[in-house]
């Protein structure tokens, strides 16, 4: 269900008068849409080959990035540097024998990936765990605001916990938050969990309803090179030995090893009170594993404001996409990620721009382009933690996710919408346009926990995803390149027929908001 918002705010300075400073911005500048163009072409060419991180394709594209903030007239974020430098753990491991073998009433073997898909985030060559005890933990879930925890009365210390995907709301709209999935029902977050827990390893149960996807994601996402940050200090020894996702098989495999009933367990661990127990199976798991040490960066421009608090809000795009890969139906094997995210960028660029024209405001603002989002938000993750301005300093972050191509519509897609302060100021920017916000109650596949912002979220600082509405102004002129055509696909390329009308609006929307929060 989506809530409509029609109500105009009148928030910070006037509407009207960041109407005026954009509109004047504009005829200084030339064409917006002609900057946006081409900012999103030049960073998905194929020049640019697509992207990924620790490539030389990465050094073309953050050099690129500071060029044309530099060009701008920013000053560097970094005290000094437009990069902000970080190291990555890239692994890629396997079972022995490609396959876990485990023991109770019977033997079963897990078979690598059909069954499992298994790695570890340590710096090391080799996990060896022996006689390890499985234990189900229903959604592996400790949430106390929710009165639900799947760890009460269980020690799971040096143990594999096998956890469900998504949350028990997903299965009765009175748990949590119904079908708008929390936090709680992201899998990273049972790796998180099940690691504060004492856990050796953790599982995730996949399913493909609740995930959102089938189960060749996670085989392909996790085969080779799964990355994590590095902690040089320690190795990443604190990490999980093993983390992975199960299949429905491989489950059945291990409730039949242990003489127990898996739908029975499931069944009971989406209602309340349900208690985790062992499943009296134990087994070795022994992976061989191949690391690489690499270094990658975020990159980082500011316009600093004349308060003297040093508040900011930061402004953030990703600049990374998945590089060369499997080839599609025509062969194309370049992922150029045009929409994903070569628009925010050029979105995210176009806007401060359009700010250095404009007069200083009060509050400093960051221009963002994290690395490593693809691989899971990793860049915004470290600059969180080693941020320009201290997060409780930085009073929101907005961030340009896959804007385009993206028709005029009569409406704007608020997505986290009634979690933050930010609300009225999306109403009133998108009102001043004579557009309306619908607050999208259905998370259901966890978009708002997908991108950048959500690191932000977890300091404290508001962030809400801002989508492409439902209801063109031209019926005539639907979008002709839906999400679901080019997401994660070589196909994911900018055309000159792109329609940009909603982009440029929404960059519009989004400037007006950073307007009215830096002033």
């Amino acid at each position: 269900m989506k809530r409509m918002i029609v109500a105009m705010a009148v928030v910070g300075m006037s509407l009207t008068a960041v109407h005026a400073q954009i509109q004047q911005s504009q005829l200084k500048t030339g064409s917006d849409e002609q900057l946006l163009r081409e900012w999103t072409k030049v960073l998905a060419s194929d020049e640019f080959g697509g992207r990924k991180p620790m490539t030389t394709y990465e050094d073309k594209t953050v050099n690129y990035l500071a060029r044309q903030l530099e060009e701008m007239g920013l000053e560097p974020a970094f005290d000094g540097s437009w990069f902000q430098p970080f190291n990555m753990i890239a692994v890629t491991a396997k079972p022995m024998g490609n396959k876990l073998s485990v023991r109770g009433r019977k033997k079963a073997e897990l078979r690598y990936p059909d069954d499992a898909v298994v790695w570890t985030a340590r710096a090391t060559e080799k996990i060896d765990l022996r006689q390890t005890e499985y234990v189900f933990c229903g959604f592996g879930i400790h949430a106390p605001e929710y009165g639900w925890d799947d760890y009460a009365g269980i020690d799971v210390k040096g143990k594999i916990v096998i956890a469900m995907v998504n949350d028990p709301g997903y299965y009765d709209n009175q748990l949590f938050r119904g079908r708008n999935m929390t936090y709680y029902g992201r899998w990273v977050y049972k790796f998180e969990e099940a690691r504060r827990q004492g856990a050796a390893g953790c599982l995730v149960l996949h399913n493909t309803e609740a995930a959102s996807y089938g189960w060749h994601v996670c085989v392909n996402g996790h085969l080779t090179d799964n990355l994590a940050l590095y902690n040089p200090d320690t190795r990443n020894a604190d990490e999980l030995a093993v983390k992975g996702w199960l299949h429905e098989h491989g489950a059945q495999k291990l409730f039949d090893a242990a003489g127990m009933d898996m739908g029975k367990a499931i069944a009971e661990a989406k209602r309340p009170g349900f208690k985790s127990f062992s499943l009296n199976v134990k087994g070795d798991v022994r992976m061989s594993a191949t690391f690489n040490i690499r270094q990658t960066q975020n990159v980082g421009g500011i316009l600093r404001g004349s308060q003297t608090d040093g508040e900011a809000v930061v402004l953030s795009a990703h600049w990374d996409h998945l590089g060369i890969g499997k080839p599609d139906e025509h062969g194309d094997t370049i992922y150029n990620g045009a929409a994903d995210n070569a628009s925010g960028m050029a979105g995210a660029l176009l806007t401060a721009k359009k700010m250095k024209e404009l007069p200083r405001t009060g509050r400093s603002l960051i221009f963002l382009f994290p690395s490593s989002e693809e691989s899971g938000l990793f860049g915004s993750e470290y600059y969180c933690a080693h941020p320009v301005v201290e997060m409780k300093k930085t009073v929101a972050c907005l961030n340009f996710e896959s804007i385009g191509p993206a028709e005029l519509t009569r409406d704007v897609v608020i997505l986290g919408g009634g979690e933050s302060p930010l609300d009225k100021y999306y109403i009133a920017a998108a009102a001043a346009q004579g557009r309306y916000i619908y607050f999208d109650d259905d998370n259901s596949d966890g978009w708002f926990f997908r991108s950048d912002h959500y690191n932000f979220v977890k300091k404290g600082v508001p962030a809400v995803v801002l989508e492409n509405g439902q209801h063109p102004v031209d019926m005539s002129k639907p979008n002709k390149y839906p999400m679901p055509v080019w997401y994660h696909k070589p196909c994911d390329e900018y055309r000159d027929d792109w329609d940009v009308s909603g982009t440029l609006a929404n960059v519009n929307l989004i400037l007006s908001v950073a307007l009215s929060l830096a002033d």
